[in-house]
């Protein structure tokens, strides 16, 4: 097993999505101890096929060894080295409402190399207060805040016709991520910034038309696994 990593070679956007759940099934192996797996065996785990692994894996370098398997905590390291675990980045919640009051206080962030630093809305009644330690501020000062304290990435969890402003106001001093939970998508503004767009409702909804439609009886929906 060499390790080398190599990622210039093109990797599809399904392959991309797989990544963290790798990252959570070797977390997962690493908690009960077990130092190496094969490809047969986290295939198993993760319902989908051994040479779907391999190949993903092979994406970005060569870390199994044959006859031996994959090292269990060498992979994990090397996996959340792909995913920016390791990377430190600062976050900021622009809306403080019941959703991004949720994301604040669970453990998500840290795990995931994420730093919350604080928090912005509109309503005065909420500004100058703290939630799990990260301070509300003024929308208005949303801009200034983020030139000072090297932000890498914005939370939108703010109603939806306020989006667009915001993540105007993210790409102007320099915002590198936008993860985006409100229902409207960025348009143009996608080609200025990276932007990862949440729909809870339509997560929701898949999972109510597989109870209608009987779907395949599975328990996880994993139509991504058959992408490449």
């Amino acid at each position: 097993m060499n390790g080398q990593k190599n990622t210039e070679k093109y990797v599809s956007a399904a392959t991309i999505k797989r990544l963290p759940r790798y990252y959570r099934y070797l977390r997962d192996l690493l908690d009960r101890g077990i130092t190496k797996v094969s490809s047969a065996t986290l295939a198993k785990l993760m319902d989908v096929t051994a040479s779907q692994i391999r190949q993903d894996l092979n994406c970005f370098g060569d870390f199994g060894q044959q006859g031996y398997g994959y090292n269990v905590e060498y992979l994990y390291n090397e996996i959340s080295d792909l995913l920016g675990v390791n990377e430190s980045y600062n976050a900021v919640i622009v809306g403080a409402g019941n959703l991004g009051r949720a994301l604040v206080r669970s453990p998500m962030f840290a795990r995931r190399g994420v730093k919350p630093i604080a928090m912005f809305d509109v309503e005065w009644s909420i500004v100058g207060s703290n939630i799990s330690g990260i301070p509300v501020l003024h929308t208005s000062s949303l801009a200034k805040f983020c030139k000072e304290h090297d932000v890498h990435i914005g939370v939108l969890t703010l109603p939806k016709q306020h989006a667009d402003a915001a993540m105007k106001s993210l790409i102007e001093v320099g915002v590198k991520g936008i993860w985006n939970f409100t229902s409207i998508e960025p348009g143009e503004l996608k080609n200025q910034v990276i932007v990862e767009n949440v729909h809870l409702g339509d997560s929701l909804m898949t999972l109510c038309f597989r109870m209608r439609d009987g779907a395949n009886g599975t328990t996880e929906s994993n139509e991504d696994e058959s992408e490449n």
